[in-house]
This record gives C-alpha cells, sequence and structure tokens, in this order.
C-alpha cells in the first residue's frame, strides 16, 4: 500500500477516523472528503507530512465526487447515516462514489454497507442499504462491500449512550432485550477496510462482528457490571417498545424499532475479519478503559475495585 493514494469519503465520522489511521499506518496517502473538512482536520497529526489530504464533496453532489476521486488508485465510502433522508445517501450517493471511482480509474473500491442490508428488509436503514450495494455494484462490480455489526469504540453512540442512561437513572429500561449483535471494536472494522483496498478482494463481500454474540439485555448488564452501577434493569414488551417508537421526541425512532426486530449477527458461513487478516478484539478487553469515566469515582474506583479483588 505503500504511497497508493486512497480517496475516503466520511473519514472524519467515528469509524472513519479508525480507517484512516489504518491506512496511514499502511503507508497510503490519504485524501478525506467531507462536505466540510474542517470536521476532519484532527486527523492531520495522525500522517506524516504530506501523508494527509482534505477536500470539501459531498456524495450526492456528483461533481464533487468526481474532484474528490481524481487520480486517486483505492476509493473507500464510509457515508451513512442511522435516521434522515436514506435514499439520497445510502442510495444516491453510493451510486455517485462507485460510478466516480469506475470513471476515474480506481484499482478498488470498499463500500461500508450494514449486516442486514436487503431490499426489502422492513426497514428503511436496512432495505436502502441493500439498494446502495446493488447500485455499488452496478456501477462497480468489482467493489468490495463490507457490513459490520454494531460497531463499538471510545467515541461511540452505543455502548457509552448504555453507559450514561445506567450511570444516571435508577430503573433503566430496556427496548427488545432478547435481540443480539456481535459487537466489533471499531479499529478492527478500520484495520479490514483497509486491507480490502487490496484488488484480490474485488467483488466480495465480508460480514464483520467481533468475538462474542451478546443480547441487548446482556449488554446492558454487562455495562452496569463494568462501571460498578446496579440499577434496576427492565425489559420492556415488544408493545410498550412500539408505542415509544412512535412517541414525539422519543430516544429511538419507528424505522429503529424495525431494524430491532432482526439479530445483527454475521451470517454462518460469511467471509468476516478472518478473511481481511483481522484478528476480533472482544469488547470487555478494551471497553473498560473509556466507560472507567461513567464509575462513580472514575479511574480510582476501578482500581480499588480491582484491589479488591
Amino acid at each position: 500500500m505503500q504511497d497508493k493514494l486512497v480517496t475516503i469519503f466520511g473519514g472524519g465520522g467515528f469509524v472513519g477516523r479508525y480507517v484512516v489511521q489504518a491506512l496511514l499506518r499502511d503507508g497510503a496517502r490519504v485524501r478525506v472528503a467531507e462536505r466540510d473538512p474542517r470536521h476532519a482536520w484532527f486527523l492531520k497529526p495522525l500522517g506524516g507530512l504530506g501523508q494527509t489530504q482534505f477536500v470539501a464533496a459531498d456524495v450526492t453532489l456528483p461533481d464533487t465526487v468526481r474532484r474528490a476521486v481524481q487520480g486517486a488508485d483505492a476509493v473507500i465510502n464510509m457515508v451513512g447515516v442511522l435516521a434522515g433522508d436514506f435514499e439520497r445517501l445510502h442510495v444516491g450517493g453510493a451510486r455517485n462514489v462507485a460510478e466516480a471511482a469506475a470513471a476515474a480509474g480506481a484499482t478498488s473500491l470498499v463500500h461500508m454497507s450494514a449486516i442486514g442490508a436487503d431490499p426489502d428488509a422492513p426497514s428503511g436503514y436496512g432495505s436502502s442499504k441493500g439498494r446502495g450495494e446493488a447500485a455499488v455494484r452496478a456501477a462497480f462490480p468489482g467493489a468490495a462491500i463490507i457490513r459490520p455489526s454494531i460497531v463499538f469504540g471510545r467515541e461511540d453512540q452505543f455502548i457509552n449512550r448504555f453507559a450514561g442512561m445506567v450511570a444516571r437513572l435508577p430503573v433503566v429500561p430496556v427496548l427488545r432485550a432478547p435481540v443480539k449483535f456481535q459487537p466489533v471494536f471499531a479499529a478492527d472494522v478500520g484495520d479490514a477496510m483497509a486491507a480490502a483496498t487490496d484488488p484480490r478482494f474485488a467483488g466480495q463481500t465480508f460480514e464483520l462482528g467481533g468475538s462474542d454474540v451478546m443480547s441487548m439485555g446482556e449488554i446492558v448488564r454487562w455495562i452496569a457490571r463494568t462501571i460498578g452501577r446496579d440499577p434496576s434493569i427492565v425489559e420492556l414488551p415488544d408493545a410498550a417498545g412500539a408505542l415509544l417508537a412512535r412517541l414525539p421526541l422519543a430516544p429511538i425512532t419507528t424505522d429503529q424499532w424495525l431494524m430491532l426486530q432482526r439479530d445483527t449477527v454475521v451470517a454462518p458461513g460469511a467471509a468476516g475479519l478472518a478473511a481481511l487478516g483481522v484478528e476480533a478484539t472482544p469488547l470487555q478487553s478494551v471497553a473498560p478503559e473509556w466507560l472507567v469515566r461513567f464509575r462513580r469515582t472514575g479511574r480510582f474506583g476501578r482500581r480499588a475495585a480491582t484491589l479488591a479483588a
């Protein structure tokens, strides 16, 4: 990968920053494409002199996408949303990136999708991700598709969100407690996305999951034990969850509720992290390092608990 130029759309996002780090570590030159490049300037110190470039681009505006991929050897699309205009970003935006990458003569394209992507999925998120994959493959048949489960990391809005609830609430309601996830570490996803730019992975689909399959209820209880809290954890019945999702200002949208009706785990026999040369990092081995801030006495409380054990 030495000196290869890689354009990455969404490189300043939660997972994108880990992809950028992996690319820089491997010696690639990285062009970070963002609607406002200033939001990604924190990546500057990670690379050597001239190794990182920044360009203004919006995946919904084809002209800006074409400029961003000009001269790139590989292109990575990380752009996605959990709420909003799915069609415009997941389908139209993905198509724009794939068409521009093909026209620019890029040797590889890596597209970030999600486990459960299916044009017939009940949720707008899942169905748009499925149509986005089809649009990418139509424009760039050799694209590598990456489908992760729930991604966790220091900056995530999943583990940290529940940790915040557990830390401040005496009673923590849990929606769809039995639904299963296979949480995957953001740095592992970053390494996998970088590895997938190798043309030998052209046309393949990878499902990325961590070393453990956990239900929603198990995740919340693990978080509580890890940060030394003991709230009452109430598993809400589905009828209550469906009603809650329809209320104004609810913590979950109706579409997200539909997403929770299916397990988000790697399909049997699917190629995953190992096929890309990445070893899965267990949630339990890294998350306590940053979850410590949710303990009542921070790091001191964690140290005391360790000594007592």
